[in-house]
């Protein structure tokens, strides 16, 4: 009892402190430009049009660029993915990770659109939640590993 106990503080820790780095990422990183205010506020509300530009500018503006674009966001979602079925005691299944995912995504653009710190991108709401989907995968996966291993 007191392991099951031990385990689960430890997933509500992790869990906790992946949201904190996420909404210090998303919000205050001075790295990624979010305490600069900017004076002419860029969003974007045509999906696959940012998704498309930095595919097709990818030379011009550099793999680390792209990279940090499109992977950052999918991979910046796959933690909620992994951690949500984890702390929820494995009640949450494929749609509510999806719907949690695109509907925490949502609040993110929302309030970067408010506060004008980044900026409001429905593109990072789709990679986002595919981050989200692609974080359970590898949760489902590894309770199959899991499950597999202890049954030998």
């Amino acid at each position: 009892m007191k392991n099951n106990k031990i385990k689960s503080v430890i997933k509500w820790v992790a869990f906790l402190t992946y949201i904190m780095v996420l909404i210090y990422f998303v919000f205050f990183a001075e790295l990624f430009g979010r305490t600069h205010l900017a004076t002419e506020y860029r969003y974007n509300l045509v999906p696959f049009k940012e998704i498309k530009r930095f595919i097709m500018y990818y030379n011009t503006l550099g793999p680390m660029a792209v990279f940090l674009n499109l992977a950052g966001n999918v991979l910046a979602f796959m933690p909620l993915g992994f951690f949500l079925p984890s702390v929820s005691g494995h009640k949450m299944g494929f749609w509510s990770i999806l719907c949690t995912s695109c509907a925490l995504s949502v609040a993110i653009e929302f309030v970067q659109l408010i506060t004008k710190v980044g900026s409001c991108d429905v593109d990072d709401v789709i990679l986002n939640t595919l981050g989200g989907v692609l974080g359970y995968l590898v949760y489902k996966l590894y309770k199959v590993f899991i499950r597999s291993k202890n049954e030998v």
